[in-house]
């Protein structure tokens, strides 16, 4: 034995590379049958699928340009980032965008912006930005709900994101007086940390769910009770990233945690319909939304994506028929991303936010709805010059996703449907989470918030107003051809938004606290 051990310690550390690759090689051309690559070109071959695997982040940081990337850009990314840590998030030396590309937006400044007294809310608190608008205010709900921000956390699911992800998101918009949609995972203990919450289901009725997994009232009662931050109910129809399309959560994924907060049994696939249970017509989805208002007292909403119009006029049909129907409308572009989705969905089906927003608040207007309703925009809107395009064609408040997600670390790796996350945002793995300093992140995505309301309110004022909810369409310009390079945003959709009633800050700032709750 010792004179083999002596054999092997004497064969230099090369050859051992030598006979290891040539193990690979045997394995390439005589075992595997997968890969033509390395079949026909052993070891090699193996270099090919390492590049395309290291492909995104090359690209990501040494080829693409400032502006170039896709679904965020380096620009925007940054900026993000700046904003999150309280760093400068100024660029010099002028734009380096393509000003004259289809579809930029130029916000209509006024000759002389609008001018802050010493006593002004915003002169006090430069970030004090809450919604113009109640919500269930029209239909005299029990417990109508006004944000303290009109910019808030989109519904992104405890399971889809990290536990220390959904930590930080909540003490996050507790510090920013802002509020916190849950996805449609159901309430988790890591959404309970203070913050506002808008609870969320779909089809999979998770946390809302019985036995035979139907939706059920009575837990969904239950939960309202034992939880009063849940300030809103929605009920998603659809998502930007694969609407019309249900999902199976893998039962390797169920932890007996995940289990207990879906109400699913552990390591079983679980299945999300493409559609509800709970109703199976328009009229049916209204009496629901009354229901549950009904038996809860608050305010309840619908999300979707926007594609055909003529169910969306039988709800406008029944709302003026009956006086009632959703408190709020919450519009998902087809931009939208935090769901894995395949290709075909992803980049097909469905409207992009623009389109689908425009198409229907026209229809609402067109029926004399607008003024009821309470419209969210969601589509990589988490930017102040693009929420004050969204608020000029009608939206009264913006949440984010991914933006939120990269305000607490996310670096857009693009792996979030493997479970591979390399920030710990979009992962179960224990050990890529222990990287999230939850104290820390919260701070960030609360700086964020507070900087990005704050640049909005800076553009507002520059455009001559005093709240972005008075934007008028005509307030922005958009690049649509070549002839004509620019157009008022009223002309290029064909519709102007209704007024948005609204006096002033001061008196938004009497008669609600930072944290949305009205007196």
């Amino acid at each position: 034995m010792d004179s083999v051990l002596a054999f092997l310690a004497s064969i230099p550390w090369w050859a051992w590379i030598l006979v290891v690759l040539g193990l690979v090689a045997i394995r390439d051309i005589f075992v595997q049958k997968k890969h033509t690559i390395s079949h026909n070109y052993p070891i090699v071959g193996h270099l090919r699928y390492f590049m395309e695997s290291i492909g995104p982040e090359m690209r990501q940081y040494f080829v693409a340009n400032n502006r170039e990337e896709l679904p965020f850009n380096r620009i925007e990314r940054s900026w993000i980032y700046a904003s999150a840590k309280k760093e400068n998030n100024y660029e010099g030396f002028g734009t380096d965008r393509d000003i004259y590309a289809h579809q930029h937006i130029f916000i209509n400044n006024a000759m002389m912006p609008f001018r802050l007294k010493k006593d002004h809310p915003n002169a006090i608190d430069k970030s004090f930005l809450p919604s113009a608008k109640i919500i269930g205010e029209y239909n005299k709900r029990k417990k109508p709900y006004r944000p303290g921000s009109v910019i808030n956390v989109s519904a992104m699911s405890f399971g889809s994101l990290s536990a220390k992800a959904v930590e930080s998101l909540n003490k996050g918009i507790k510090l920013a007086g802002a509020f916190h949609n849950t996805g449609e995972g159901g309430l988790s203990p890591y959404h309970c940390n203070g913050g506002d919450v808008i609870f969320h289901f779909g089809t999979g009725y998770f946390g809302v769910r019985d036995k035979d997994g139907n939706f059920s009232m009575d837990k969904m009662v239950e939960m309202v009770e034992n939880h009063p931050y849940i300030k809103a109910i929605e009920i998603k129809l659809s998502q930007g990233a694969k609407p019309g399309k249900g999902g199976v959560l893998p039962g390797k994924k169920i932890s007996r945690e995940i289990a207990e907060i879906r109400g699913v049994e552990i390591g079983k696939d679980v299945l999300s319909p493409p559609t509800h249970s709970a109703f199976k017509s328009v009229k049916e989805l209204a009496d629901l939304i009354e229901a549950i208002a009904e038996r809860t007292g608050l305010p309840v909403g619908i999300k979707a994506a926007v594609g055909k119009l003529d169910q969306w006029e039988e709800l406008a049909d029944i709302m003026i028929e009956t006086g009632t129907g959703p408190d709020f409308i919450t519009v998902d572009g087809g931009e939208g991303g935090t769901g894995a989705a395949p290709p075909s969905f992803a980049d097909h089906v469905s409207l992009p936010w623009v389109y689908g927003f425009s198409d229907l608040y026209k229809m609402f207007q067109n029926k004399g709805l607008t003024k009821r309703l309470v419209f969210i925009g969601s589509g990589k809107l988490g930017f102040p010059a693009k929420a004050a395009m969204a608020f000029s064609m009608g939206a009264d408040i913006i949440n984010v996703a991914r933006e939120a997600m990269m305000s607490i670390g996310c670096i857009q790796a693009q792996v979030c449907h493997t479970n591979r996350c390399p920030s710990g945002v979009a992962t179960q793995s224990k050990w890529l989470q222990n990287g999230i300093n939850v104290p820390l992140k919260s701070e960030r995505l609360a700086q964020y918030f507070k900087t990005f309301r704050k640049e909005l309110i800076e553009i507002t004022h520059a455009a001559g107003y005093e709240h972005p909810c008075q934007f008028v369409m005509s307030d922005i310009d958009v690049n649509v051809d070549d002839h004509n390079l620019s157009e008022e945003m009223d002309k290029t959709y064909n519709y102007k938004k209704d007024p948005v009633p609204f006096n002033s800050m001061q008196e938004l700032k009497d008669c609600i606290y930072l944290g949305g709750k009205i007196n």
